[in-house]
């Protein structure tokens, strides 16, 4: 029998493949951007994602922080035992620019700690998914999901490792690169004789790394909370994580202020 943490993780499957599929109506359509107070993009296809999402979500009875959804005061979540947190459209520029390196995000944060993560990459329909100690891969997520539902064991993902000791693989935003990151590759080529620079949009960048395809994400620049904490589950399945890049402590969630800090992903 399957337990709750499980159903929950299968629940936030099928929210972020509905959402996701959304988004692929937009995909040829000329888009109608507008700038949110932050000065970051949003679309049509963003709204269509969290609405399709919220639907789905809806039914566990828990809280849904969401990037385009109601925004909640920290006095209203700092009680809150559990709640999703969604980022129903990561990536809107590279979705703007047509490349297909965009993702839907959806975590259940329980006692301030990402515990179920799901992300959904639309333009391949692929999925992961992990939840604890165990990871999932679904390609055709669309048509593959019920056949997930009854036997999650055959999707499990089992990550490469690098045994090339002389290479790292570096990880950076396709759209956002600060000097700080220029820096800190600049650093990482005196330690090793080859860095490989891997760019890449979205979530799609935690995937890469769980699936043991790059070494280490280096995050000096803005991001949100829904942006990171589901790639933060699937890191932790297979032994890697979210460390501030100051205190050096893992990454924490549901704070005063959602934003993030500074962060290296490895």
């Amino acid at each position: 029998m399957m337990n709750k943490r499980k159903e929950l993780m299968l629940l936030a499957c099928r929210a972020a493949i509905g959402g996701g599929l959304s988004t692929l109506v937009f995909e040829k359509k000329d888009h109608s951007v507008t700038l949110k107070s932050d000065m970051s993009p949003v679309t049509a296809a963003d709204y269509e994602s969290h609405a399709r999402i919220m639907e789905v979500l809806s039914g566990s009875g828990l809280p849904i922080v969401s990037e385009e959804g109601q925004g909640f005061s920290y006095e209203e979540r700092k009680d809150w035992d559990s709640f999703w947190l969604v980022d129903p459209l990561d990536g809107t520029k590279e979705f703007i620019k047509g490349n297909g390196e965009y993702s839907v995000n959806i975590a259940l944060i329980e006692s301030d700690i990402p515990i179920i993560g799901v992300i959904y990459i639309p333009v391949k329909d692929l999925l992961f998914a992990a939840v604890g100690t165990e990871i999932y891969k679904l390609e055709t997520a669309s048509k593959s999901i019920e056949d997930m539902s009854l036997a999650l064991d055959e999707f499990r993902l089992t990550p490469d490792v690098n045994k090339d000791y002389s290479r790292i693989r570096v990880l950076t935003s396709r759209s956002h690169i600060s000097e700080a990151t220029k820096e800190y590759i600049r650093l990482l080529e005196e330690k090793y004789e080859r860095v490989e620079i891997i760019p890449a949009g979205s979530a799609l960048k935690f995937t890469l790394l769980a699936e043991g395809k790059a070494d280490i994400y280096p995050r000096f620049g803005p991001t949100m909370e829904w942006d990171i904490a589901a790639g933060h589950v699937l890191l932790k399945a297979v032994g890697k994580n979210i460390y501030d890049y100051r205190s050096g402590r893992e990454h924490q969630y549901n704070k005063t202020s959602l934003k993030n800090d500074w962060f290296l992903a490895q």
